[in-house]
């Protein structure tokens, strides 16, 4: 028999759709339902790899987790990974279909509506419910026409629809009445419900508002859903969340700089560090400058690796690096990171969008050419200094060179990475590094902090309990069931 499916759309971007499928996702399955999420179209360089062997957005991959499954290709059967302003690459059912422009990709979305039904009804045959995720706004009607991500799924696959507004953001009682207003009457009438999201104070004083809304709208009022702290702890969509200024941690041990740059990707590599007390992460806009007292620069993944070295050249902060590197300071670079460290990359086939070759920071003394197919692959095996690891590999590119000889990791008979002759300087394909207790100890124990000791894994299923838990305790979860179909 197949799934009911109730979906969650936006009256924006970053109201919090991902965080709460992903608490509905915990709390259905802790009442005994097989849940799976689904996103028809993500636009997101946060990607994760599946059994399967493919890629899907990391806020599905988590959603997965949250309701105890493996990630499927088929929960998120498109995903656009931005490359430039105005294009993007285009991936679907988890492999990598090519390159599209943004005026492109609208022609060419009722070819993938296909493909999204195709996954959506796969996940209906092996679930008792599916909860959609919605992408962007749903009152983006100038792109309307041609829509798999938002109303034009949601029509196309007869899933009633529920409104999420932020009531951070000011204004959220326009925002959702305002919704209703752009609707086409057909689009409208998906719509059951609404929960007003990240609320502060007292609740009695928006009583009156959550009446008003309902006025407006006719739609049912699901919930008032307050502020859930430990939602930055959890793996974010997109980048938005990587340039919230944070609060500097006193008396942290160990500074870790950050460029932040453009493309940046798989930027919860930096979750399990952000999670140390005696670490402070340093996240640098390339018009800043790295501290002096900082003990490592990390180097993070890139979706355009080209384009963001000249960013990082252009801004100077690779005289910054430099400089780090010869009072002695220690340099990681992940994935892009790592292929920014050698001496050359070369895009013969122009995958990044202009054939090119460039000169790299000539810190590691290897070159890499970008040619070949997408490598996404789980991992397990051991680093350099014998310790224990495991991760994913998601990159276009072969580096080889001198440095290589010096692994950082060897696993299922191949190695990875390459080290610098005197040890400062580290790259590695390798994401989720830091998700694991063991590495992460070791290298906050080289670079003089006294890790926590604690069980990064086991933390994020703690707090995706204790979302549940603020599910079950603000939303009308039965009456979600009921709204189902």
């Amino acid at each position: 028999m197949a799934a009911r499916a109730l979906m969650f759309q936006g009256t924006g971007s970053d109201v919090g759709k991902s965080l709460v499928v992903a608490g509905l996702a915990r709390a259905f399955t802790l009442r005994g339902l097989r849940v799976l999420p689904f996103k028809p179209q993500n636009m997101s360089n946060n990607a994760a790899v599946t059994e399967d062997g493919g890629e899907i957005g990391r806020a599905q991959a988590l959603q997965a987790r949250a309701a105890g499954v493996s990630p499927s290709v088929h929960m998120n059967p498109v995903l656009l990974k931005p490359q430039s302003e105005v294009g993007a690459q285009l991936v679907v059912q988890g492999r990598v279909s090519g390159n599209a422009k943004a005026a492109e990709y609208q022609t060419i979305k009722p070819t993938l509506m296909p493909r999204v039904m195709e996954s959506f009804g796969i996940l209906k045959e092996q679930a008792d419910l599916v909860l959609v995720e919605g992408a962007g706004s749903a009152s983006e009607v100038n792109l309307r026409r041609n829509d798999i991500a938002n109303m034009g799924f949601a029509r196309e696959a007869d899933v009633p629809v529920i409104l999420i507004g932020d009531i951070d953001r000011g204004g959220v009682i326009a925002s959702i009445a305002g919704t209703k207003l752009v609707l086409p009457p057909d689009d409208a009438r998906m719509i059951e419900g609404f929960i007003i999201n990240r609320f502060r104070g007292d609740p009695s004083l928006f009583a009156d508002g959550m009446a008003t809304i309902s006025s407006l709208t006719g739609w049912e009022a699901i919930g008032l859903l307050p502020f859930f702290a430990d939602a930055v702890r959890l793996p974010a969509e997109d980048a938005l969340g990587v340039h919230v200024e944070r609060t500097r941690k006193t008396g942290a041990k160990v500074r870790i700089a950050v460029p932040i740059l453009p493309h940046v990707s798989n930027f919860d590599d930096l979750d399990p560090l952000d999670a140390e007390p005696d670490v402070e992460l340093v996240r640098l806009r390339p018009d800043q400058t790295i501290p002096g007292d900082c003990d490592l620069v990390l180097l993070m993944g890139s979706k355009a690796t080209i384009a963001d070295l000249q960013v990082l050249k252009a801004s100077g902060l690779d005289v910054d690096i430099r400089a780090h590197v010869r009072r002695g300071g220690r340099v990681l670079g992940l994935c892009g990171g790592y292929q920014m460290l050698g001496r050359t990359i070369a895009d013969p086939e122009g995958i990044e969008g202009t054939s090119d070759r460039v000169e790299g920071l000539g810190l590691l003394q290897v070159d890499t050419v970008l040619a070949g197919d997408k490598r996404l692959e789980s991992v397990t095996g051991r680093s350099f200094d014998d310790e224990p690891l495991q991760g994913y590999e998601m990159h276009i590119g072969r580096t080889t060179g001198p440095d290589c000889a010096r692994r950082f990791a060897e696993f299922s008979g191949s190695t990875d990475g390459a080290m610098s002759a005197d040890g400062q300087v580290v790259g590695t394909y390798l994401h989720g590094l830091f998700t694991n207790d063991r590495q992460r100890t070791a290298w906050l124990r080289r670079l003089g902090a006294e890790p926590a000791g604690m069980d990064y894994e086991a933390g994020i299923d703690a707090i995706l309990d204790r979302l549940a838990a603020h599910m079950e305790q603000h939303l009308d979860l039965t009456g979600l069931l009921r709204l189902a179909r």
